[in-house]
């Protein structure tokens, strides 16, 4: 059986940010994790990936969105392209201009900490 896949945009190597401690959450709860952010090569010795559409794997499970809306909004399409079967939107990466892009690309998102959904307390990390 294979691990769960996951990919977290706007994933940081600052140990104090949620993109961050999602990166290592998911790991803990045994996720295959690629993290996204073109500033960086490596996030907790995992690979950084520059965008979606290098991480390889054919299907994700999960992205999970820790950026500000104006950034989300702009990456929606890459999104919807990637075809995961989920798509968080975590507290603070949400806006009413966003939804209404995501919902006109017909992403059903989820709007809740993803970290906590794996069975995770953010505090932890």
């Amino acid at each position: 059986m294979s691990k769960p896949t996951v990919a977290v945009l706007g994933a940081s190597a600052d140990r104090n940010k949620y993109g961050n401690k999602a990166v290592r959450a998911y790991r803990e709860q045994g996720y295959d994790v690629y993290p996204i952010n073109p500033s960086v090569t490596e996030i907790e010795g995992l690979k950084a990936y520059s965008a979606l559409d290098e991480v390889p794997v054919e299907m994700l499970d999960r992205i999970s969105v820790y950026l500000p809306p104006t950034i989300g909004i702009s990456l929606l399409q890459e999104i919807q392209d990637a075809g995961a079967e989920e798509v968080w939107l975590n507290p603070g990466s949400e806006s009413p201009e966003l939804l209404a892009r995501a919902e006109e690309l017909g992403l059903d998102v989820i709007q809740a900490c993803s970290i906590i959904d794996i069975g995770a307390q953010p505090s932890a990390f």
